[in-house]
């Protein structure tokens, strides 16, 4: 999930353009990481193709990843390239752009090599999610996003990789990957080796190296390893261990006979606030395995929650797209994206699904499930309401749409609900989005994917002619989506009224926002503020330098709202804020901060009412 939440997808050029290999059993592309010898906090890599039969080719490190949905250009961390012979000799190269970099003389090239810098100390991690970022702190930890460190070459996408990771002796790795044979071991360093059947399967395993903290357990078959990285100790993995259990059990009943996932690994990284760290919070998923990144300051009910949404997103991918995906996802190309049109199926239905489990298996209460569509909506309403939902994802990496990628885990969802409702009602509730999606994934499956143009003629084969009216008006189409009409049908409502809300977050939206490249935090525009920052005569917009005297920015802003759920009533609290260019201080007592919210509350109806049948049979299936 990105911006908070980021996820993953499918790749790879045909095999047909496999055309450099000299011998018939081809030697696999062998990419070489040094964990041990790290030099001005880089890390050392080699990749070592067979031999070329061409003039010349190309090495690319990806300006893209699936699961991100934005050009992060990774080659940009890459230092002292060299091409080299079979007698270690440097070859002649030209470095294209970032990601690119072409050797003419291709027969002789034996491997390239480089160093790495990793994203998460750097200022502002040029803008990349930390959840696909990368760390290297010798000795303590290492988060290997594979793209990060391990490059192809031109057409040789599909051919098999065999991964070499020295590590130093105090770290184990966690990932869902299996080992090709034991570590070796010397007096200096254990290698670890895996064999993968082509480079998408290097990108799909991330690997986070640290000292000893892991813990699994089984759910249906299924083995789920959690291993965590937390530099103060403050969580261990078997601190996490009980709600992400019962998070992924009560996930694993929710989707039923859907079972293609024998392992999967929640690799936890947790920042620390009082050092340069990683900052974008959230997750990025992957076939078998999540990378989440965590503030280490939350507090344990906090993150237990956060956790909940953020990792059960991230689990429901292994529907869309793993399992139901486009040509476009399934042959990404890493340095010239073409984007699917279905990012509201991708992400949309993947986050309604991660709000919806959680009612049909009684983690929360109704109220909370609908406050949580409510806030969707409220936040969705912020943005083009007649943009059409394909063209923006089609467009997505490009400007004006690349703005409007938070509003897929806000829309997104809320297409995903508005469809679920209707598939309820035209079926009597015998039909809900999760049997949709089923007999998608049965149609199709990880590895046949479906063409972009045709996947509403899919889904009114597999359901009914009126989801076409449905799908071309509200997705493709330019009408808002009409959520009354939609509530009316199950017994729903909407309604004014007074809530309670913490200082600086309402709910899950918050009226605080920060800008990576400046580490600057501000008050966001366009959203109405609770009673005590009405208060305060704060203005969207204003930049937050101090509070009480104590400086803020994006880098401790966890600090900021920690620091004030401990407010006394009655404190006089003191802000300095940039406006227009000019410091102005703030002051105000501290109360109770309240909001006026519209919040979908259930009709009084006899729950004999066909409202009320068919608001149970799409909450609880």
């Amino acid at each position: 999930m990105k911006k908070a939440i980021y996820t993953l997808a499918f790749i790879c050029a045909l095999y047909s353009c496999k055309t450099t290999q000299t011998s018939e059993k081809a030697q696999p592309v062998i990419a070489s990481i040094d964990l041990v010898n790290i030099v001005e906090d880089k890390v050392s890599v080699t990749v070592d193709p067979d031999r070329f039969t061409t003039e010349n080719t190309t090495f690319y490190i990806p300006k893209t990843v699936p699961g991100t949905y934005s050009i992060d250009n990774y080659g940009k961390f890459i230092e002292n390239f060299k091409a080299l012979d079979y007698d270690g000799n440097e070859l002649e190269f030209e470095k294209i752009d970032d990601n690119s970099w072409t050797i003419p003389n291709a027969a002789n090239l034996d491997k390239v090599s480089y160093q790495v810098n990793d994203t998460y100390d750097i200022e502002g991690e040029e803008g990349v999610f930390s959840p696909s970022g990368t760390n290297i702190e010798a000795g303590e930890n290492f988060m290997l996003n594979l793209h990060g460190f391990v490059g192809y070459f031109e057409n040789e996408q599909e051919e098999a990789y065999r991964l070499e990771i020295k590590r130093p002796h105090g770290l184990i790795p966690g990932t869902a990957l299996s080992k090709t044979v034991a570590a070796s071991d010397n007096m200096e360093f254990k290698e670890d080796i895996y064999s993968l059947s082509r480079y998408f399967e290097v990108i799909d395993n991330p690997i986070m190296y640290a000292k000893p903290d892991t813990t699994s357990f089984m759910v249906e078959g299924m083995e789920v390893l959690i291993n965590v990285y937390s530099p103060n100790e403050v969580y261990t993995s078997e601190s996490i261990k009980p709600g992400i259990q019962e998070m992924i059990s009560a996930q694993k009943r929710f989707l039923g006979e859907v079972d293609n996932t024998g392992k999967y690994a929640i690799l936890l990284y947790l920042s620390d606030s009082e050092k340069q760290d990683a900052r974008g919070f959230g997750a990025l998923e992957h076939h078998t395995s999540t990378v989440v990144v965590l503030p280490e300051s939350m507090q344990p009910d906090q993150l237990q929650k956060t956790m909940t949404d953020v990792v059960s997103h991230e689990f429901f991918h292994i529907l869309t797209p793993l399992n139901v995906h486009s040509e476009e996802v399934h042959y990404f190309d890493y340095n010239d994206p073409k984007m699917s049109q279905h990012l509201w199926m991708y992400e949309g239905v993947t986050e309604y699904f991660a709000n919806l489990f959680q009612i049909n298996q009684e983690l929360i209460e109704k109220q909370d499930f609908y406050d949580r569509i409510s806030e969707k909506i409220k936040t969705a309403q912020q943005f083009d309401d007649t943009m059409p939902f394909t063209e923006m994802s089609k467009n997505i990496l490009e400007d004006p749409y690349k703005n409007s990628y938070y509003n897929v885990y806000q829309k997104g969802a809320l297409i995903g609900m508005a469809l679920d409702i209707r598939l309820r009602e035209l079926s009597d509730g015998e039909m809900g989005i999760l049997d949709l999606m089923k007999a998608l994934s049965d149609k199709y499956g990880m590895d046949k994917p479906f063409k972009d143009d045709e996947l509403f003629d899919d889904i009114v084969e597999l359901t009914y002619p009126e989801l076409r009216t449905f799908l071309e008006t509200y997705v493709s189409g330019t009408t808002p989506i009409p959520y009354n009409e939609f509530f009316a049908k199950v017994g729903l409502e909407e309604s004014e009224t007074e809530i309670n809300t913490g200082y600086f977050i309402k709910g899950q939206t918050p009226y605080i926002d920060g800008d990576p490249a400046k580490g600057e935090l501000f008050f966001r525009k366009n959203i109405q503020f609770n009673s005590f920052l009405q208060e305060l005569d704060v203005k969207g917009g204003d930049v937050i330098k101090t509070v009480n005297n104590e400086k803020y920015n994006i880098q401790n802003v966890y600090n900021l709202i920690m620091t004030a759920e401990s407010w006394e009533q009655g404190e006089e609290v003191s802000f300095v804020v940039m406006r227009d260019g000019k410091e102005l201080e703030l002051t105000a007592t501290t109360a109770q901060p309240t909001d006026t919210d519209t919040t979908i509350t259930e009709k009084s109806l006899p729950e004999s009412s066909e409202e009320v049948k068919l608001r149970n049979a799409w909450l609880k299936g």
